[in-house]
């Protein structure tokens, strides 16, 4: 295959024929790559300061655009592309006004002893991205590496192309150095390749725990270091002394953000007995409120799924578990016979044995489990093979050593598990390991370099 097409997945329509790069040509922007970084690593930290809040006044300039492409290529509402775009923005403010802070040397004095710790780059950092937040995936990667000192090569999804190469076209038009953030269209089989050579320092991905698997492989055998943000099957817990109408509005909105497409959404209800038939029929008429349609249209709130493959392989799961005993309890009536389309539902009777429990759920089917009390809920929460967020709404006092006691990277109690510069995002066991954002982000891929000097 030399090259791919992009897909409208609310028509299936193709969008834009792009080429892959050939060996050559990827070897030469590598070559490039580490010429930049050579002047980069050394810039004042004022200057990238500066250079962000033009890249940041760049996404609002040219935020209309930007969101239709975004929605074209990947099927989010409008509303939602323009979102994630100021979210992109407000991250590079933050960046702009905390990261020197974060790179500060640190004076450490003791005995005979007077030494510093210094926050050095590395070099070339290779992202892998996803399709389904084509922005904010790659700005929360890119800019805490870019603004430590580092190069950013950029393996985005081929289905959001488009994308990638606008978001190139930022870096270069805020006036970051040529070459310093680059889009590479290459295939699969040229990853390893990418990782395997000197060029490259540290691997950033966030994906698939398949994809995840073979990266982290592939930066072990080459001894670089990877930050892996990966799957998620966040548990919602919902407990008898909440506000269960706040909690119906959460929940909705965080399983059906982003057509349901997103790692933190929530995607397992555990809802105590003595409020589950009220939940449950709570539940179905807030779903039952969505406009499903047209993702440019305003009042549109849920598009198509990204592809084909996923909606059937998110079929085929609801399907499995109501072979299992599940109850499906609602269909959204959406009948639009373009696209990729898959109208949300809602799913009652799950057990901790069926697919829609045990497998991350990548789409718009919300499925509700019934539980006796709080430690049900976390038990049946670190069931899960993933670690990566989990909810809880009561309007009780929990201990904090309950909430350790849950396996996963962030907790929220009577919300719901969101990104946020501010903060460390990453979770655990097969969510993946490092941090992204926050002070976390930004020393990801670093030398922590101490230098000592003896009295």
């Amino acid at each position: 295959m030399k090259g791919f097409q992009t897909i409208n997945p609310s028509t299936s329509f193709p969008l834009s024929t792009y080429a892959f790069l050939n060996g050559e040509e990827i070897g030469e922007s590598l070559q490039h790559s580490e010429e930049v970084y050579k002047s980069w690593r050394t810039r004042e930290m004022d200057f990238k300061c500066d250079l962000l809040e033009k890249l940041a006044k760049l996404l609002t300039e040219q935020e209309e655009t930007l969101a239709i492409e975004m929605t074209l290529e990947m099927g989010k509402p409008i509303k939602e592309s323009r979102s994630e775009l100021r979210k992109c923005a407000w991250l590079c403010r933050y960046y702009a006004q905390e990261g020197p802070r974060f790179l500060r040397p640190q004076r450490v004095g003791a005995d005979l002893l007077f030494s510093t710790i210094r926050y050095d780059p590395i070099g070339a950092v290779l992202g892998i991205m996803p399709w389904n937040f084509p922005y904010w995936q790659v700005f929360r990667a890119a800019i805490p590496a870019i603004f430590a000192g580092n190069c950013f090569i950029l393996k985005h999804a081929i289905n959001v192309m488009g994308c990638a190469e606008s978001i190139e076209e930022l870096f270069l038009e805020a006036g970051f150095p040529d070459h310093l953030f680059m889009n590479l269209a290459i295939r699969h089989e040229d990853i390893g390749k990418l990782i395997s050579t000197p060029h490259i320092a540290g691997v950033a991905l966030t994906g698939s725990l398949k994809a995840g698997s073979i990266v982290a492989k592939l930066a072990g055998e080459n001894i670089k270091p990877c930050v892996l943000e990966l799957g998620g099957s966040d548990a919602f817990i919902v407990l008898e002394d909440c506000d269960i109408d706040g909690a119906v509005k959460a929940g909705v909105f965080s399983r059906m953000l982003n057509n349901g497409q997103s790692c933190i959404a929530a995607k397992r209800f555990l809802v105590q007995s003595s409020i589950y038939d009220s939940f449950l029929q709570k539940i179905v008429s807030e779903v039952s409120k969505i406009r499903v349609g047209d993702p440019l249209s305003e009042t549109t709130q849920m598009g198509p799924m990204a592809r084909s493959d996923l909606r059937d392989t998110l079929n085929t799961q609801v399907c499995r578990s109501v072979d299992e005993g599940a109850t499906l309890e609602y269909v959204h009536p959406y009948d639009g016979q373009e696209g990729f389309f898959y109208p949300p539902r809602v799913m009652s009777n799950v057990t901790s044995a069926q697919p829609v429990f045990v497998e991350e759920t990548f789409g718009p089917a919300l499925a509700i489990s019934r539980i006796d009390d709080l430690s049900e809920a976390i038990r049946l929460s670190n069931q899960s093979s993933f670690g990566l967020g989990a909810t809880i709404w009561t309007d009780s006092h929990i201990d904090e050593a309950t909430l350790a006691s849950l396996d996963v990277g962030t907790i929220a109690i009577n919300g719901f598990v969101k990104s946020d510069p501010r903060l460390p995002f990453g979770g655990t066991k097969q969510s993946g390991y490092g941090r992204e954002l926050s002070q976390s982000g930004i020393r990801a891929f670093v030398n922590e370099k101490v230098i000592s000097r003896f009295i």
